[in-house]
């Protein structure tokens, strides 16, 4: 992959999450993470580089002027900056002509100038009533490349190195490239390639200048080798990671590669384990630990899950709380859970979403549906209450398509079964969709609500529509004895000039 420059531009950023790395004792293996240790891609701290800089350099920065203050400063000059202007020098400083300086003040003159990040020393001294300001400015970047990455994408990367002030033309901070190095690291770690080097290059050059460069060495990806549940009791382990993302593989791995680690890919795991036992009526279940352990040579990974199965529990009763909006008799409809069930959190789920759905039919669009389970240890029952919260009932300000500049906005309206100034309906929007699809000019239709600022009762509704072919030709060509060579063609037009009406031509000679 051939050599790219990083863009222009900065900005301040966190810096990444270390990763600890441990011995294992028993099996000669380094710990990688345990989870919920989130680790952000290359956000870099840019901790102030004027601090150290600041507290080492500070007796040396005042001593030249320390030993005749105070003193009225009557005018100031610059020395030593290059590409710095003394204008810019001068806006940063908190002292003016006619200002009595002392050892507090150039202090406080001291930390504004290094917070500005474009020098690596700086000194004052005195000359009569002028105070000179000896800088020694940073480098400055004629060139930053890098190569030699393919996971990441260029544009990713460029990025990020922009924000961090790490392009052509941009003051060069050591600390920042020794942050992104470790964070483009820690990057290629948590993608599952711990064999990756990141190598960064500086080459002086004249005139205060740097040329930096990033090689990065991805290696490959490691593969799993294990997959560990402990705690297990009531299921076999195979039985409980079948559905989950991380495997060891198989003979196709190398094509699917169903085989390589990923933090994410965990993180959804965890997930699965967490529903495949709340769905079968383990409500008190939870995962203790989590460790990712690598083999000593980086191309092995071995996940150890420690859990506790808790205890199988039935459901003794189901009951609505809250403002019924809508007769209960017809909530309650929707409640798929029902006494003497095991305990499963997907039926419940599915009965908060239809429930919802229900009440969204009159209008109330944003109610929260929320099932509370009260467990019972002794006796291994589950209580669950449905809590109703239909909020506001919402009414439509406006309707509004966009995407299909040629055909008019009454043709939609013609379709449309939710109207503007009645309440917004579920039912009616999907039924207004489907109609709009239905169009014979129309590929696709979505549609999405936008909640209107100040009015909590008030949406708008906006249908994002993508059209098709409106039109279509058609010929033909045949030959008899009687009428000889024969010719005839045919034109369709399904939206006319915008109106949805259709237009028919059929010619033949």
């Amino acid at each position: 992959m051939g050599q790219r420059r990083a863009a222009v531009g900065a900005r301040h950023g966190d810096r990444a999450t270390d990763r600890n790395f441990l011995r294992h004792r028993a099996h000669g293996l380094r710990l990688l993470q345990r989870h919920r240790q989130v680790v952000r891609f290359m956000r870099i701290l840019r901790a102030a580089p004027w601090v150290a800089l600041w507290a080492a350099s500070w007796l040396g920065t005042v001593a030249h002027a320390q030993s005749s203050l105070p003193f009225v400063v009557r005018n100031f000059r610059v020395d030593g900056a290059q590409r710095i202007a003394e204008g810019t020098i001068y806006n940063y400083l908190p002292i003016n002509i006619g200002d009595t300086v002392d050892v507090r003040r150039l202090r406080e003159a001291s930390r504004a100038l290094f917070e500005t990040g474009f020098f690596q020393d700086l000194e004052f001294r005195r000359d009569g009533d002028t105070l000179v300001i000896v800088v020694l400015e940073r480098p400055s970047i004629l060139e930053f490349t890098f190569d030699g990455n393919k996971d990441i994408k260029d544009e990713d990367l460029e990025k990020v190195l922009t924000e961090n002030g790490l392009a052509t033309g941009k003051t060069f901070d050591r600390s920042t490239l020794d942050q992104l190095t470790q964070s483009l690291t820690e990057e290629y770690y948590g993608r599952g390639k711990y064999a990756a080097k990141v190598t960064p290059t500086v080459e002086p050059l004249d005139d205060n200048r740097v040329r930096v460069s990033i090689q990065i060495e991805e290696g490959d990806r490691a593969k799993i080798r294990q997959v560990n549940i402990v705690g297990n009791t009531s299921f076999e382990e195979n039985e409980i990671i079948a559905d989950f993302e991380l495997s060891t593989g198989n003979w196709l791995s190398f094509i699917r590669n169903n085989d390589r680690y990923s933090r994410e890919s965990l993180e959804g795991d965890l997930e699965r384990l967490r529903a495949f036992y709340m769905d079968r009526g383990f409500a008190d279940f939870r995962a203790d630990d989590v460790q990712v352990a690598i083999s000593p040579d980086k191309r092995d990974i071995f996940v150890t899950i420690s859990i506790t199965e808790g205890d199988r529990y039935t459901i003794a009763d189901v009951k609505l709380a809250g403002d019924m909006v809508v007769p209960q008799e017809e909530l309650a409809l929707f409640m798929l859970a029902q006494p003497g069930q095991t305990f499963s959190q997907a039926v419940l789920t599915q009965s908060e979403e239809l429930m919802a759905l229900r009440l969204g039919q009159d209008g109330y669009a944003f109610a929260e549906i929320r099932a509370v389970p009260e467990l019972d240890e002794a006796e291994k029952t589950a209580s669950i209450t449905f809590f109703v919260d239909p909020r506001n009932r919402v009414y439509v300000r406006r309707i509004n398509f966009n995407g299909a500049d040629n055909v008019n906005d009454e043709v939609f309206r013609r379709e449309m079964r939710q109207l503007e100034g009645g309440y917004l309906s579920n039912s009616l929007i999907e039924r207004s969709k489907l109609s709009m699809q239905q169009l014979p000019y129309i590929e696709s239709v979505e549609h999405e609500t936008t909640p209107v600022p100040g009015s909590p009762d008030l949406v708008d509704v906006d249908f994002e529509i993508e059209e098709g072919l409106p039109g279509q030709f058609g010929g033909n060509l045949g030959y008899s004895e009687t009428y000889g060579l024969t010719l005839g063609g045919n034109f369709i037009h399904s939206n006319f000039m915008g109106t949805g009406r259709r237009v028919a031509l059929d010619l033949r000679g």
